[in-house]
Parts: structure tokens; C-alpha cells; sequence
């Protein structure tokens, strides 16, 4: 089959089979949507408020205890109408799937971020992967058959899921003749699995492609040192009691005290510094204030708390503990303010420090599955893409200053013939930390950073506000380190689509000193 090197992306969007099914069927597809279009903002207004809720088997209903007015029960009893007879279409084109077992796995869009060691922390890195993925692939209606590969990101692999990617593809329902692979760049593994999609379509190595990133931060595996790990081995191996014995009493108390592997994952093994003093290095450089970085952490939260009836676009509801519906992202704050993060004490460094728990991005688990397809298979399969790639680059720097990686990461995508910054109309930026984030948009306006460090004749320009992060970024969201990229490029792309825009940026600083950038285009 025939590749092109343009490559579109659909992203966890509603796309119907309209190409491939017969004129009937698809003017019946077609005015279902149109009723799902026109209900969908008042169903996000209820959604957004707490009083209704996805149901595990793809419909909605109000949450218990929550009372709806006559008028708003009519509009859910008509979404799940047509639901239903969206269904009832999926199904004859899936044979051996059932409508109810459409309706299952077409329970939403996009399993949203929850802080570490709350509502999703009962759910493996497989379990979320898995839940993103068969909302994909119910709401694409592709068949799983002619996915050439399935490639996911994830930072902390977990111990009893290896290669994450093939266990989230299997649960998923996809054929096991379909390869898959975990991808591992740190913050940017999620980009990582795009981009290598990407390049893969246009070497002419596959037509469809299935990828995203997930991290189960609640779940990051827990470490023993050396000389504990030996005593272990020995007590494993001992055969009768006297060497159990033997070996037990070898033991001391401190080797019982095990090291978050997440916590390991955080301090930089070639320079010996955590992430958040790496934060503090830039805030000095730049003379980033406290004051600044918690003015930019609470317009983070405002912006999210806002967008959430738009960011219900790209979630798929997730079940918690006690089967309790999870409807939006919990990390954003209402009732946060100045004085409250004010009130904050250094994390990092605890004297004449400025980087708190509030000005940094909030540890979560979260999942977000894509689809990456040439622009014949699009056509081919019926796919409605939401956008494409059209240049992306990684770039080192000093691990010390990591957080500068996006800078480094958009001048050598520049250089490589992508676009200019000003021609971005919608700039993702991960806020990994306030002053990362700040320090980022400084350096990429000051000529003379640019001209030193980047070796550019100009500034390469700055990121207005009214584009940067406007739906809020990782510090009100999260950031579920292998899952971001990922995350980043949907919500670019969804942001196009609303503003009816051309072009996109999606950018993040990777732990070792490293940056990532991804230009989209819109269709």
C-alpha cells in the first residue's frame, strides 16, 4: 500500500463510519451526530456540575443523590435514544459485538489524571492504558486488525506488566498477530510513541498505528538497595531452616526501608540533583520571584477550573474506588487563591527557596490513546483526522537546567524547517514547574539567551497568554509523566479544532536535560 509522508492524527474524537457504509446508514450517522453535537454543551454544563454521570455501559445518568429538572431528563432520556441506535449501527459493522458491548466500550474519551494514591490508584498502568484504548477503538470504529503497531509511553514500568504496550493492547481486545512496544524518554515518552508513529508512516513501515502513554504514578515500584537485595536473594534461596535463620538474622531494620522508585526517578543520576532544585537553578538565572510563580500556578488553576465543560471532550469517565464515577480531572482547584499559595514552604530548598508543592506539577495516574494513520489509510478506513504532524524535534541540554529543554527542543525543530513560533495559534507548554515553565518563555524572548546558547541570529519569539496553556496546564492537571506528551498533543489539537486555528505547539522539558517539540497542523 501506498504511503504519504503527510501523517494525520485522530485523537479520542467522535468519528463516525460514514466512508464506509451504505448512503442510508451513513445520512442516519450523520443525523445522529448532528443531535449528539447539539446536545453536547449542555451535557458537559450538567456533567461539569456533578450531576451526571457515564454509565460502565456507555450511557448517561444522573449521579446518585443528584436531582434533575424535568427539562434536563428529557435531554438525557434523548442521548441515550440515540445512543443506543448509534449502537445498534457499530454493532452490525462489528460482528460478534453486541450493541451492549459497544455501548461498554464506547464509554467516553480520555481517562483523565487523578493525584497519586487517590481515586484511580486501585488501577494498574494496564487497566487505564486499556480503558483509553477501547474508547479509541469504539469511537473510531477502526478495525483492530489493521493496526500495524501499538506503541505506548511509560516512565515507571511496572513489575507485574512488562512491556506495558502489549499488555494494554491484549486487554484491549486487539488481535495478538499486532506487535507492541513500551517506549521509555522520560517526560516525553508519550511524544516519543507519536513521533516514532510518524516516522514509521513516512519510512513506508506501516499505514496505522495505535499509541498514547500512561503512568500509574500510584503504583511506581518500590526499591531496595544493593546489600538488601543480596540478603533477600540469599533468604530466597536457603533451603532448611538453619539457613533461613542464618540468613534472616543478616538483616537490619534499615534494610527493610524500601526507596520509592518514582522518588529515585526524580533526582538525576549524571549531575545528582532532584527535578525541583533544577527549578531553582532557573529561577535564580532568570530572577523568576516567588511571587511570580505562584501568580502563574493559581492562573493555571483558574484557567482549568474554567475550560472543564471543554476539557470533558477528552475524557473517558473512570470508575473509583467503590465503583464511584470519576467525571473530570480532580487536580484543579476552585478555592485556591494567592494567599493560600503564599503560605507554602519551600519543598527543594528550604532556605531562600521559591519552588512549593503548589507551583509545581501534581504527581497523578492518567492514560490518553491515540491514533496516528497516513493520509491514504484516513481515506482508506473512513477516518475523520483532527489534524497532522508537520515537524518535531528533540533536543539536549544541561541536565542541570532541564527545564530549558523546550527552548533548546523549538530552535533545532526551527532549524530543521518547521515553523516559526509567532505562527503558533495555540502553544502547549507542560508546566513540569512554574519557574521551568516561566524561565522557558523568557529564554525564548530574550535574544541574547537565544543568540549565546542556541546560536540564532534572533529571539525566537514569545507565547502570549491568550495562547499558552489556555485550558491550564500540569500544574492544576497534572502530570503523569509518561502519558503527558500525549496529553499535550490532544488537547493542541482539540484547541485548533474550537478555534477553527491552523497550527499548534506542543512542547515539554525532559528529565537528564533533554526537550521535546511537536508541531501540528489542523486539516
Amino acid at each position: 500500500m501506498k504511503t504519504t509522508p503527510k501523517i494525520l492524527t485522530a485523537v479520542f474524537y467522535l468519528i463516525m463510519l460514514g466512508g464506509l457504509l451504505s448512503p442510508v446508514v451513513a445520512d442516519e450517522l450523520d443525523d445522529l451526530k448532528k443531535r449528539f453535537q447539539a446536545r453536547a454543551p449542555a451535557l458537559g454544563k450538567l456533567k461539569a456540575s456533578g450531576k451526571l454521570g457515564e454509565t460502565d455501559k456507555g450511557y448517561v445518568e444522573p449521579v446518585k443523590g443528584a436531582e434533575l429538572p424535568a427539562a434536563d431528563k428529557k435531554l438525557m432520556q434523548a442521548e441515550n435514544r440515540d445512543r443506543r441506535a448509534g449502537y445498534n449501527i457499530i454493532a452490525k459493522k462489528r460482528p460478534g459485538i453486541s450493541p451492549d458491548k459497544v455501548g461498554q466500550l464506547a464509554g467516553a474519551k480520555k481517562i483523565q489524571s487523578a493525584k497519586a494514591g487517590g481515586k484511580l490508584s486501585h488501577l494498574s498502568a494496564g487497566d487505564l492504558g486499556a480503558a483509553a484504548t477501547k474508547a479509541l477503538l469504539a469511537k473510531t470504529g477502526i478495525d483492530p486488525e489493521v493496526i500495524d503497531e501499538v506503541i505506548f509511553g511509560c516512565v515507571c514500568q511496572p513489575a507485574d506488566e512488562s512491556n506495558v504496550a502489549r499488555v494494554i493492547a491484549l486487554r484491549s481486545g486487539i488481535p495478538e498477530s499486532v506487535p507492541a512496544r513500551t517506549v521509555h524518554r522520560n517526560c516525553a515518552s508519550g511524544f516519543e510513541a507519536i513521533t516514532e508513529a510518524a516516522e514509521k508512516i513516512t519510512a513506508g513501515r506501516g499505514e496505522v498505528f495505535l499509541m498514547g502513554g500512561v503512568e500509574s504514578m500510584s503504583k511506581a515500584p518500590l526499591l531496595f538497595g544493593n546489600g538488601a537485595a543480596k540478603k533477600f536473594g540469599r533468604l530466597a534461596k536457603a533451603r532448611s531452616t538453619g539457613t533461613r535463620l542464618r540468613a534472616l538474622l543478616q538483616f537490619r531494620p534499615s534494610d527493610f526501608r524500601p526507596r520509592p522508585a518514582l522518588l529515585k526517578g526524580l533526582t538525576d543520576p549524571t549531575c545528582g540533583i532532584g527535578m525541583g532544585e533544577t527549578a531553582e537553578i532557573l529561577a535564580r538565572q532568570f530572577s523568576i520571584s516567588r511571587e511570580r510563580q505562584d501568580a502563574f500556578a493559581l492562573h493555571s488553576h483558574r484557567k482549568a477550573v474554567i475550560a472543564r465543560s471543554r476539557l470533558n471532550e477528552e475524557i473517558v469517565p473512570a470508575y473509583g474506588h467503590q465503583f464511584r464515577p470519576m467525571l473530570r480531572d480532580d487536580g484543579p482547584r476552585e478555592d485556591t487563591s494567592a494567599h493560600a499559595l503564599s503560605r507554602l514552604r519551600p519543598i527543594f530548598v528550604r532556605k531562600r527557596g521559591t519552588v512549593t508543592a503548589g507551583n509545581a506539577s501534581q504527581v497523578t495516574d492518567g492514560a490518553v490513546a491515540l491514533l496516528v494513520a497516513s493520509e491514504e489509510a484516513c481515506e482508506v478506513h473512513g477516518l475523520e483526522p483532527l489534524g497532522r504532524v508537520i515537524a518535531h524535534a528533540y533536543a539536549g541540554c544541561d541536565p542541570r537546567r532541564m527545564g530549558l529543554g523546550p527552548a533548546h527542543a523549538i530552535a533545532k525543530a526551527r532549524k530543521l524547517g518547521g515553523p516559526r513560533l509567532d505562527e503558533a495559534d495555540v502553544v502547549e507548554l507542560n508546566e513540569a514547574f512554574a519557574a521551568q515553565a516561566l524561565a522557558v518563555g523568557d529564554a525564548c524572548a530574550s535574544r541574547r539567551f537565544c543568540r549565546d546558547e542556541l546560536k540564532l541570529d534572533e529571539a525566537l519569539g514569545e507565547m502570549p497568554d491568550e495562547i499558552l496553556n489556555v485550558n491550564g496546564g500540569a500544574i492544576a492537571l497534572g502530570h503523569p509523566v509518561g502519558a503527558t506528551g500525549a496529553r499535550l498533543v490532544l488537547t493542541s489539537l482539540l484547541e485548533l479544532k474550537r478555534r477553527k486555528a491552523k497550527r499548534a505547539l506542543a512542547t515539554l522539558c525532559v528529565g537528564g536535560g533533554q526537550g521535546g517539540a511537536l508541531w501540528l497542523e489542523r486539516n
